[in-house]
């Protein structure tokens, strides 16, 4: 009996390795797919990196686009400024006039509720001559300025209906005026798009 008993043991010493061996088995597997994620995401993220550094648009191909851009901007005045659109556009206007159309004047206005209604304003001022522009560009921050501080005190029942647009116009123009005196004057001013919103 004693030799069963013998045997019985290295049975279930035999069983425990089974069972010790399907132990790291079951870790190998996972081992290997943590190191498959790795290796997968190593793969796309340089497969990413590399599409990014292969569509980047080469140096010189950027530079000929440029080269060949500079020449069509150099054909006009207005060419040089469609490109910017905060820089200022000047056209000629019937009867020798300019139309010096002005960045967007965006302001906050004041409302009796304190809800925040902003209202942006597109302005061309028709200038008589080429003389009266080159006086005007190096006055444009205080013509800024002058917009900012009279426009931020009106409310948007002060613009409402035909009437309310006259006289922001005529009150621009009166303040622009002001600005350029007493070497320039401008014509008129021509309010191309307001909105309040």
């Amino acid at each position: 009996m004693a030799k069963e008993e013998v045997s019985e043991a290295p049975k279930e010493g035999s069983e425990g390795e089974d069972a010790e061996g399907d132990k790291p088995k079951k870790k190998l597997p996972m081992k290997l797919m943590l190191i498959a994620g790795a290796a997968a995401l190593v793969v796309v993220g340089g497969g990413g990196a590399g599409a990014f550094f292969m569509l980047k648009p080469k140096p010189e191909a950027s530079a000929g686009k440029d080269a060949k851009k500079k020449p069509e901007k150099k054909k006009g005045k207005d060419g040089d400024k469609k490109d910017d659109k905060n820089a200022p556009v000047v056209k000629e206007g019937p009867d020798g006039v300019l139309f010096y159309t002005i960045p967007d004047v965006v302001v906050n206005m004041q409302t009796a509720d304190g809800r925040p209604t902003f209202l942006k304003l597109k302005l061309t001022l028709e200038m008589p001559n080429q003389d009266a522009v080159d006086e005007l560009e190096p006055n444009m921050p205080r013509l800024q300025d002058m917009f900012q501080t009279f426009l931020r005190e009106l409310r948007p029942e002060d613009l409402s209906g035909s009437q309310g647009s006259y006289e922001l116009r005529m009150e621009i123009l009166r303040r622009v005026n002001l600005v350029l005196a007493p070497s320039a004057k401008a014509n008129a001013v021509l309010i191309e798009e307001m909105l309040i919103n």
